[in-house]
């Protein structure tokens, strides 16, 4: 009887142990559970409840902690400034011609749905004695791009940002992005590509410095006259 009971004992605290790695496992990840995970968790619980899910079966018993730390990583720019993030990398420089980013990756989310958009950045400005740190132009975009989001409001405070960083003769943005509001809801078109841009300074007001600039953002050579 003894044994019995010593043999359960060691299968209890056996799985005890392994609950308590799994936990420590989750808590060590680079997602960091934020400080209300208690009550975000509740909301991603009632949330199973209502689209008719159990949380208690075994595949979503960590769910609403994981939903908790992954929303809070993915919206983590509201916790972001765009001061903090360039810090000292503005330099002086005379270098007066077009500098450019291409490509830059951004993951954001719809704030209507809460469904992910997805795509590309092209940031191009021209200096007025101050460059900044290439590497600082994705961060930007990250500050922004990781909250809730419209496309065009991304668009525009990307560019915003640089000119108050840098104050430059002109900034130009251009976004591409799919949106799975449209690709997996809705319309459910799958190929149906957003572009949007904003430009400042001399990218507005003069018209062959703007065509560089979209030519160079959508991968071509700009023409010359």
């Amino acid at each position: 009887m003894s044994s019995t009971k010593d043999s359960k004992a060691d299968g209890a605290s056996t799985e005890a142990r392994v609950r308590a790695a799994s936990r420590m496992h989750l808590e060590a990840d680079d997602d960091h559970a934020p400080e209300h995970a208690p009550e975000f968790e509740s909301v991603v619980h009632r949330m199973l409840e209502l689209i008719g899910e159990d949380p208690d079966r075994e595949g979503l018993l960590k769910t609403p902690l994981r939903v908790a730390k992954s929303l809070t990583w993915l919206t983590r720019g509201y916790d972001m400034d765009v001061h903090d993030v360039v810090n000292d990398a503005v330099f002086e420089e005379p270098h007066s011609s077009m500098v450019m980013v291409r490509d830059i990756e951004l993951y954001s989310m719809c704030e209507h749905h809460m469904l992910p958009f997805f795509g590309k950045a092209h940031i191009a400005y021209i200096p007025d004695n101050k460059i900044v740190g290439l590497s600082k132009l994705p961060r930007i975009v990250e500050v922004f791009a990781r909250r809730l989001q419209v496309q065009e409001r991304l668009t525009e405070e990307i560019a915003t940002a640089i000119q108050d960083v840098l104050n430059p003769k002109g900034v130009g943005v251009v976004i591409e992005a799919y949106h799975l509001c449209m690709m997996m809801r809705g319309v459910q078109k799958q190929n149906s590509q957003t572009v949007t841009s904003a430009v400042r300074g001399i990218f507005r007001n003069d018209a062959r410095t703007r065509e560089e600039f979209l030519y160079l953002a959508h991968g071509h050579t700009p023409t010359v006259r």
